[in-house]
């Protein structure tokens, strides 16, 4: 059996229309955008519909302080209006989440049962998805714009 290594990684794991994070959004399709904020969408919309679900215990650092979950599930109603509007101001309320989750650390702190590293770990993905969250922007922004594939 001769596998063809190339072929199987772009078809399940780099894709040029399907995963287009590595081209400029002045570049993308507006299949590749649609790709892009569906997933974008998808995962928000699932990691903070769970979150608000967990952050109704009172066993994280903010107690049993309501605000934290209903802020998680205005981010998931967000998410889902990005992902069948891709309306620009549902990208930006999405965006301002790992704003909100380093604010939380700032003022909650995080568990007691985290190490430096741990803390530093969560931080510094925070921040990669701060990052990635202002090309969500962008792409929100220019999907009007974008053109049709071929």
């Amino acid at each position: 059996m001769d596998l063809n290594w190339d072929k199987l990684f772009k078809r399940y794991v780099w894709h040029d229309d399907r995963t287009p994070y590595l081209t400029r959004v002045a570049n993308l399709t507006r299949l590749q955008a649609h790709y892009e904020l569906f997933g974008y969408s998808l995962l928000m919309g699932v990691l903070f519909a769970a979150l608000s679900l967990v952050a109704l215990s009172s066993a994280l650092p903010h107690g049993d302080t309501p605000v934290v979950s209903l802020y998680a599930f205005t981010v998931c109603c967000a998410a889902v209006l990005l992902g069948t509007t891709r309306h620009l101001w549902a990208a930006l309320w999405c965006a301002g989440a790992p704003l909100a989750l380093l604010a939380y650390f700032v003022y909650w702190g995080f568990h007691p049962d985290h190490e430096f590293a741990d803390k530093a770990l969560l931080v510094a993905v925070v921040i990669v998805w701060l990052l990635y969250s202002r090309r969500v922007v962008a792409v929100a922004h220019a999907w009007q714009r974008l053109a049709e594939p071929d």
